[in-house]
């Protein structure tokens, strides 16, 4: 029997100390660029995000959740639990981001959060963009997803585009299922609709299992695109369109859990992967995605679990998208890694503690490609090139108070040493540092740059190096 919206509400109220289910479904869903202040309820005057709204509304927000500046490396901290630079892909081997046909990718010996919730029974599914290695050893199905559906890496990186360092463009965007590519994408205002049925019928197909959905959109990342439905829902443009299809697409998922009776049984993350680009709202904080300034790396982050998270709580303390796996696994009652080092802390006193509850995290550290750029310790923001910012008193990181407080920059450079000591600077990896993956053999496309020679999964290339 499906949960009514009365019945969901009346158990939003009951008491949080109920048992939790031994294994919850768990879901995790990603907006590509998505500004802080882009949807509602973190932002003003916002009317077509209903449905972020009311997941909102009905679980925690996280006003403080940092994420890393772009694509590659926050999905890395994501699935692994770590800082990019520890598994190696704080960058791609020769940008910042993943390309395709890049030999680097994620180490096929990490552990993702979908292979450790897979050891504990729970059906996994990838569903949207991965941008962690197009190369076969580093697919979704190589770190412990049963499926995958959707594109390698960005939608920007199609037929034509230049592809740094490489003889030749981008090759024809793929749509993926598994490891094969099933046609180019060339209409990508029908991705969202097509990764949200997905996503349903993932969970209608296993709710009486436990599972695990992440479902990473490439909403609202450029080239901008919106469903036919959505466009001009907004009244403010293509990009606001792209945010009101996000939210729909939100909405079908959390519709699909209800509908299946699932809601009491199921914990949902909402997030963004980095802070919004200039088009975006990143209000009240200073830059954007690629930064390590707030802008950069806040993102706005929603915990949904209906009986165990307090509905309409809200929480300033320091979280992560590092901390995602350890919390995962507390609530999952699964192994979390023992044999390597893990970043990531346990977020489950926070989510369903007290309102007093305080952050895990003495020192977070920035890094921005290789180069350790800041560290934040409670209050204090300090950038290694010197400033020191109280985002108590300055949220906008506009007033440098280093010269007034030359002991906190003494503690602050001391974590700085920590970082260093731990996980190095520019091309020096530091002793903690794990190999970034490399991948075997001749490098591969999943389509060839002439089309006309027909579909052929992972046909090989010219080695780019």
């Amino acid at each position: 029997m499906s949960v009514t919206r009365r019945q969901l509400l009346a158990s939003l109220a009951a008491p949080l100390a109920q048992a939790a289910p031994a294994r919850p479904n768990i879901v995790v869903i990603s907006i590509d660029d998505l500004g802080y202040a882009d949807v509602s309820p973190f932002g003003k005057g916002i009317g077509y995000t209903p449905n972020i709204e009311r997941l909102a509304g009905e679980g925690m927000r996280l006003n403080c959740c940092y994420a890393q500046p772009v694509c590659t490396p926050s999905r890395a901290a994501l699935l692994t639990g770590c800082y990019p630079r520890r598994v190696g892909l704080e960058k791609g081997s020769w940008h910042g981001v993943l390309f395709p046909g890049d030999r680097h990718g994620l180490n096929p010996s990490e552990i993702t959060i979908a292979r450790m919730l897979k050891r504990r029974g729970y059906a996994t599914a990838c569903i949207g963009k991965w941008h962690l290695g197009d190369q076969p050893e580093f697919l979704p199905t190589r770190h412990g997803f049963d499926s995958y559906f959707g594109i390698p890496y960005s939608n920007d990186m199609g037929r034509g585009v230049k592809n740094p360092q490489a003889e030749n463009p981008c090759p024809p965007l793929p749509l993926v299922r598994n490891e094969k590519a099933i046609r180019e994408v060339t209409d990508q205002d029908v991705l969202t609709p097509e990764y949200t049925a997905e996503a349903v019928e993932f969970i209608k197909q296993n709710r009486k299992r436990p599972f695990f959905l992440y479902l990473p959109n490439n909403q609202v990342h450029g080239p901008l695109f919106a469903a036919k439905e959505r466009r001009g829902k907004s009244g403010k443009g293509l990009f606001h369109d792209s945010v009101a299809d996000s939210d729909w697409s939100v909405g079908e998922v959390m519709r699909a859990i209800e509908q299946q009776g699932l809601a009491q049984n199921t914990f949902v993350i909402f997030t963004s992967d980095n802070g919004g680009t200039p088009r975006s709202d990143n209000k009240p904080f200073r830059g954007n995605k690629g930064s390590v300034f707030e802008g950069g790396l806040r993102t706005p982050t929603i915990a949904w679990w209906p009986g165990r998270i307090r509905a309409g709580a809200v929480t300033d303390e320091l979280t992560s998208h590092i901390d995602f796996l350890a919390t995962i696994a507390k609530v999952a009652g699964a192994e979390p890694p023992r044999d390597r080092k893990i970043d990531g802390h346990d977020l489950t006193p926070l989510l369903f503690g007290p309102p007093s509850a305080k952050t895990p995290w003495d020192a977070f550290y920035f890094y921005q490609q290789r180069g350790l750029r800041a560290v934040r310790s409670g209050q204090w923001k300090y950038h290694v090139s010197g400033e020191l910012y109280d985002l108590d008193r300055d949220i906008g990181e506009s007033s440098d108070v280093a010269a007034a407080n030359p002991q906190v920059v003494r503690t602050m450079r001391g974590w700085i040493d920590r970082a260093l000591a731990d996980l190095g600077e520019g091309d020096t990896p530091g002793p903690g540092c794990r190999p970034v993956g490399k991948a075997r053999g001749p490098l591969r496309f999943f389509l060839p740059h002439d089309p006309s020679t027909g579909l052929a999964p992972h046909a090989p290339v010219r080695d780019a190096g």
